[in-house]
């Protein structure tokens, strides 16, 4: 048994020895980074701090020994943060101590039965299953949850007691409503904070990769400076100084039952986005990868830490790509990475609770900014109105409806544009032009011959596309004189058995009118078909050719030479 195949740790481990320079560095600025972002995102979440940092110690670890990809970090993320915080909030509300204990229960269940669809995805080789989710897709949800993101942060902005639970557009009309109580001193603790990461994003050079950081810590002694007990700005509150503590799932029945369709959608979107940030990666790296181990990477890594008190994870963009800039050369930069924030937890967490909720606020405003890739949705709107319509429908889904019916809403309607085009297959009318088969509609004086016509079709013939062949194959027998037909098959990538059936009984009824149907280029997976289901036997194999010269020398013998002696047109290099 190769080990290596289940444990890729052991693939990479003898390159330590050569690397751990390169990895401590990064896994040290990997540690600095994901502070701010483990308060950030449990926030997000809607969860106490200490479970972002459970979450940052644990995850990375485990998947560095289980993941295909070298450069990788997992933890908590944005978007997987907010799905979590829109699937919990719709049972309880963390507004009291009792209420946050329940969330909690509920968002490590969820983690838990995420981690398990990941697993099972992963078992049964569905790594090609994020292929059904588009880019348009995948953009418009992030851009909606960007969306969603910043304006959940309002209330902290403003410091505006915003109802638990509220939508976008309730948040919008509830804080213009009650404008007039915004608290000023919290409202320029969060605006400087947004301006301080802003300018030391664009301008730090440096330091640009730790601007959340250093904006949190300018943004606390800003309110320091306004007095910030005096003048109600809330603060995180204490944070205990410990390691994620083994704590068993609450597997209640009723519990996983309303939160099955949640966890599904969890499942796949995390897994989406791991996938994607790998190979995004690995367009640098030019590093093999496997979908499939990534994704029971990333469901054994949901599935063990949620029994160490940690929420739902992912691939993290901003954290993989400052590893991946830092130098990582291997997962042990994620480790050692986990390991410092360990220790900063066990020193320095009683610091952590002086964070002023405003100041953690403007940072979250610039990290839902983050999420709305301007550059692909202009690409996206220029280049297709139906990617348009997908990324549209789906970015207000977000915003509108709750998110797992944006993503699937997105996901059902690409799909549907996908079966539409596919069910639709071009076939084109070749004539002869400079000795060459050409689209008529392309080259004006392409020559067709009066005995065979020849066409291509462009796309599979499946029980979907049938129709479309079928009726072009009947107005041929209509308007057509010629008995007999070449099909041009380079662009028929398979065929279904209904195809195959429908093809023997079109064969059949050519050659019994005197003419035939003939097939150049069938690709083997096609002819498999034919074969295994005994649809080779009945239409006969002389009417498969592998070249177009061959195919023509042979169905000339079959033409009818009175018509061939008169014909002006000479269309073929046999008929001179």
């Amino acid at each position: 048994m190769e080990w290596s195949r289940y444990f890729p740790i052991l693939n990479w481990l003898p390159l330590v020895k050569d690397t751990w320079k390169d990895d401590l560095i990064a896994g040290i600025t990997g540690t600095i980074i994901v502070i701010p972002q483990a308060v950030a995102f449990a926030m997000i979440a809607g969860m106490p701090p200490i479970y972002g940092f459970y979450t940052a110690m644990l995850t990375p670890v485990i998947s560095a020994i289980f993941g295909s990809s070298y450069q990788l970090v997992a933890g908590p993320t944005t978007t997987s943060s907010i799905v979590l915080y829109s699937v919990i909030s719709q049972f309880v509300h963390a507004d009291t101590p009792s209420t946050t204990q329940i969330f909690v229960e509920l968002a490590i269940l969820l983690s838990f039965m995420a981690g398990v669809v990941k697993l099972f995805l992963g078992v049964v080789k569905a790594g090609k299953l994020v292929n059904f989710v588009s880019n348009s897709v995948v953009i418009g949800f992030s851009a909606g949850a960007g969306t969603l993101i910043a304006f959940k942060q309002l209330k902290h902005v403003f410091a505006i007691k915003v109802p638990q639970g509220s939508s976008f557009y309730e948040i919008v009309g509830y804080i213009a409503s009650h404008i007039s109580e915004t608290n000023w001193y919290a409202f320029i603790v969060a605006m400087g904070t947004l301006t301080i990461a802003l300018l030391i994003k664009t301008f730090g050079r440096k330091i640009s990769r730790l601007y959340m950081l250093f904006a949190m810590i300018l943004g606390s002694f800003l309110a320091i400076v306004l007095g910030s007990g005096a003048h109600g700005i809330e603060t995180v509150g204490k944070i205990s100084s410990s390691l994620p503590p083994f704590h068993m799932p609450n597997f209640n029945l009723p519990d996983m039952q309303k939160l099955v369709s949640g966890a599904i959608i969890l499942g796949i979107l995390g897994l989406v986005e791991a996938v994607a940030i790998s190979r995004s990666i690995a367009l640098h790296t030019h590093q093999k990868l496997d979908a499939n181990q990534e994704f029971v990477s990333q469901g054994i890594t949901s599935v063990v830490s949620s029994f160490f008190s940690c929420y739902t994870s992912s691939g993290s963009f901003t954290r993989s790509s400052i590893n991946f800039q830092a130098g990582a050369k291997t997962p042990l930069s994620a480790i050692i990475a986990a390991f410092g924030l360990m220790l900063v937890v066990l020193l320095a967490a009683p610091y952590a609770a002086f964070l002023p909720k405003p100041a953690m606020g403007g940072i979250i405003l610039l990290v839902g900014y983050n999420l709305i890739d301007f550059e692909h949705i202009k690409q996206i709107i220029k280049s297709s109105w139906k990617e348009t319509i997908v990324f549209a429908l789906t970015f207000l889904g977000t915003l509108f409806l709750s998110l797992q019916m944006a993503l699937l809403l997105g996901i059902v309607v690409s799909i549907g544009f996908y079966l539409a085009r596919t069910s639709n297959p071009n076939i084109a009318d070749l004539g002869v032009s400079d000795r060459r088969f050409i689209n008529i509609l392309r080259k004006e004086g392409a020559v067709e011959c009066p005995q065979l016509k020849v066409i291509r079709i462009d796309g599979s013939i499946y029980f979907g596309s049938l129709s479309v062949v079928m009726d072009y194959f009947a107005n041929l027998e209509i308007d057509s004189d010629a008995k007999h037909v070449l099909v041009i098959c380079t662009g028929v990538n398979f065929i279904d058995l209904a195809a195959a059936e429908w093809l023997t009984h079109e064969v059949k009824n050519w050659k019994n009118k005197g003419g035939g149907i003939y097939f150049v280029g069938l690709k083997n997976i096609s002819q498999d078909v034919l074969i295994k289901g005994g649809f080779l036997d009945q239409m006969g194999s002389n009417i498969f050719y592998e070249d177009e010269v061959t195919a023509v020398e042979e169905i000339y013998k079959k033409l009818d030479a009175n018509i061939c002696n008169t014909c002006v047109h000479k269309v073929f290099n046999v008929c001179q």
